[in-house]
């Protein structure tokens, strides 16, 4: 079993600036994070790294009583890295032009509780397969007006006309997803309800992307939910890729299951264990079939402006490989300060 060990300290800003204007206000926050990674037996260099990210966050109102709302993320030198437009008209809800950010059945890709990050995204880069569906790329999803619905339930409805990888500017295009693969349209659609009983959060979703150069749509979907008494939350959820569309790619779907419980000792302190495990099938040739894992035990613990947050996560099946070296253990240790 290899060792990874990770030591982080994030600096959190708070609000570097704001400036106010006649349409609006436009404020920026930012953060940034310092790391040693080290790898048991194996050379990997420099283990300092660091990692900066600013968000501008933008609003103003419409004469019509309508509101708007920009979002920009920039990460790590990139020219931006996720982005949104958001509209909210009053009674009929809001319809937001996203760019990454993680709208319709990508927002259901691992809603298990833990005390900091999902298992699978605690710093040992194991790969897995989850969920996005159309809301994975560039889209337009509309957040329904909640006087439509019941009490305690939400709902959203993606569409992005050829989703792909792929992000694109004003006045431009995006190519195919990759490895020859057009995509056509795609949609989801995602519900959640939260009143059906004290403390029980349910959801579901489903996605539908036409592609040309397979045989059959990309259809995917989750379903799950998570229950809160006293100072424990427990959660359990499904959720399956088919046809996951790679000209020349065996894998006919991923099959996952995620499962999380978290328990707040204080106020201060929360502990937690959750996994995250993909089956990767190949229908008609059981021998390529492969199971990933990632199991994850983290604690937080605050004190004021600062958190203390820590991962051991073990995974198995790396990236979908039985080798050897594709099995190990990871610690990360984190240092977060607010501002």
């Amino acid at each position: 079993m290899n060792k990874l060990t990770k030591i982080g300290a994030t600096a959190l800003c708070g609000s570097l600036a704001a400036v106010s204007a006649n349409a609006g206000e436009m404020a920026v926050t930012g953060g940034a994070t310092m790391t040693h990674t080290t790898i048991e037996g194996a050379v990997t260099g420099n283990p300092l790294g660091m990692a900066t990210g600013l968000t501008f966050e933008g609003s103003g109102e419409l004469d019509n009583g309508s509101s708007v709302k920009l979002t920009i993320g920039h990460d790590d030198k990139n020219t931006y890295s996720t982005s949104a437009i958001a509209y909210t008209t009053p009674g009929v809800g809001t319809f937001t032009f996203d760019q990454g950010g993680g709208t319709g059945l990508d927002r259901l890709d691992d809603k298990m509780p833990s005390a900091w990050e999902e298992a699978y995204d605690t710093g040992n880069g194991s790969g897995l397969a989850t969920v996005a569906g159309a809301g994975g790329s560039l889209d337009i999803e509309w957040a329904v007006d909640t006087g439509f619905l019941p009490d305690g339930m939400s709902a959203y409805v993606s569409y992005s006309p050829m989703p792909n990888v792929s992000t694109t500017n004003d006045k431009a295009s995006g190519g195919d997803a990759g490895s020859g693969v057009v995509n056509g349209m795609g949609w989801d659609i995602v519900v959640e309800h939260s009143a059906v009983v004290d403390g029980l959060n349910l959801f579901a979703g489903y996605s539908d992307i036409e592609q040309v150069a397979r045989i059959g749509d990309r259809k995917a979907w989750a379903i799950g939910g998570t229950y809160a008494v006293g100072s424990i939350t427990v959660g359990y959820q499904q959720s399956k890729d088919m046809n996951p569309g790679v000209v020349g790619d065996t894998t006919d779907y991923y099959d996952n299951t995620a499962y999380g419980i978290t328990f707040q000792v204080n106020d201060d302190l929360s502990i937690s264990y959750s996994a995250h495990e993909s089956d990767k099938v190949v229908d008609g040739n059981a021998g390529n079939n492969v199971t990933a894992k990632d199991e994850s035990f983290q604690m937080a613990y605050s004190m004021g402006g600062a958190t203390i947050k820590f991962a051991e996560t073990s995974t198995t099946n790396s990236k979908y490989s039985t080798a050897a070296a594709n099995d190990f253990d990871g610690t990360t240790i984190a240092v977060s300060l607010a501002f």
